[in-house]
Parts: structure tokens; sequence; C-alpha cells
């Protein structure tokens, strides 16, 4: 899949340390039972309330794309069934995650307590505002699309910092995006590829 998207990524691969995390997060513990069967399938899932669970090659192309280090503390916006949180807590020291749909934040936070993943931290809330008390971030993850990309993010994102983030309506065209700080605050920002995303909603 990664050299399917090889032009538009300039990725022809995954970094190994992404392929062992994908291969060690048991997926089918964050999908309904109903849909456990399909969880492994290269396709986004229904997880209840209107939301989806990414297909398995967007959770690892965007985590490569966020390029996150050992000791780094990572933003989460849109933590559905607690997948990609427990994917990017493989890598990072800590990951704060925002949901906004209160049932799906409460049982997010039981499964990856049950799991055993401890570098987590939920919240209920609006991603539109980010989590300002734990600013800035070394990286931060928006995994539903919102119509333009909120400045509350940009501002907390550390110098050196990035964002990845699906920009775009639904039916209009969506697209993956990284945003990056420089170290004197300057941003650039660069179009990876069409995507599609349940919309980023708010309070």
């Amino acid at each position: 899949m990664a050299r399917a998207t090889a032009s538009e990524t300039g990725r022809t691969g995954l970094a190994p340390a992404v392929v062992s995390v994908l291969a060690k997060v048991p997926r089918h513990e964050f999908v309904p039972p109903s849909q456990a069967d399909s969880a492994y399938e290269n396709r986004p899932l229904p997880i209840g309330h209107g939301q989806t669970i990414s297909q398995p090659y967007i959770v690892a192309l965007m985590t490569d794309l966020l390029e996150v280090r050992p000791g780094d503390v990572v933003l989460e916006v849109g933590t559905g069934s607690g997948y990609q949180a427990a994917v990017l807590a493989e890598l990072a020291e800590r990951v704060y995650t925002i949901e906004i749909v209160e049932p799906l934040a409460r049982e997010a936070r039981a499964r990856l307590e049950r799991l055993g993943v401890r570098n987590v931290v939920t919240r209920v809330g609006d991603g539109y505002a980010g989590w300002p008390e734990r600013a800035p971030f070394d990286g931060i993850m928006v995994t539903a699309a919102p119509d333009h990309v909120p400045p509350a993010l940009i501002e907390q994102l550390k110098p050196g910092g990035r964002l990845v983030i699906p920009v775009g309506e639904t039916g209009t065209g969506q697209s993956l995006m990284i945003i990056e700080k420089a170290g004197d605050g300057s941003v650039t920002t660069r179009n990876v590829l069409p995507v599609r995303f349940v919309p980023l909603t708010r309070e």
C-alpha cells in the first residue's frame, strides 16, 4: 500500500517501528464484536455514534508521517475507539487524546485500561480547542476532518513539531496535510494525498 501512494507521500515503505507497532496492537479489541472478523481488513469500520475506525493503512501512514520519537508528548484529536491512541502510545512517552462523543470517550478509556495502556490520558471535549493545559506538543494528530485547520492546534505545537490532519468538507474533497512549525515559529504546510474522513464535530 505504501508503494501505491509513494508518489504523493514520498514514502515507499513505513518505518520499521511503525510496522512493529501495528503488528503488536490488537486491532480486533478496538472494534465492536460484530465487526471483529473484519478488524484486519484494509477498510474503515463503524464503531457507533456515526464514527469509524480508520483503515489500517491510513492509521499506519498517519503514524509514520507524524514521526514520533521516544520521549515525545503527543496530542490526538478524535479518540474514537482508542486504537490510534494505543498505536501512538507504543511510540511516545505520553499521549493526550480528546473525544467529543462522551460514550466513545468512556468506552475508549475503559478499553485502554483493560489492555494495560498506561501512558494515554483521555478527555471529553472539543478538539478544535486542543488541550492548552498540556501544551506544547511534539506532535498532534487529528483523526477526523475539520473544514479548516484549527488555529489552537498550530499554537499548541512545539517549535520543531508537526501536525498531521485531514482537512476539507465531506463530499467536496479532503486532503491529508502535514503542518510543521520551525524553530522560529514559522509554519509550513504540505498536502499529502486525498482522503475521506468523518467530519470533526464541535460543541
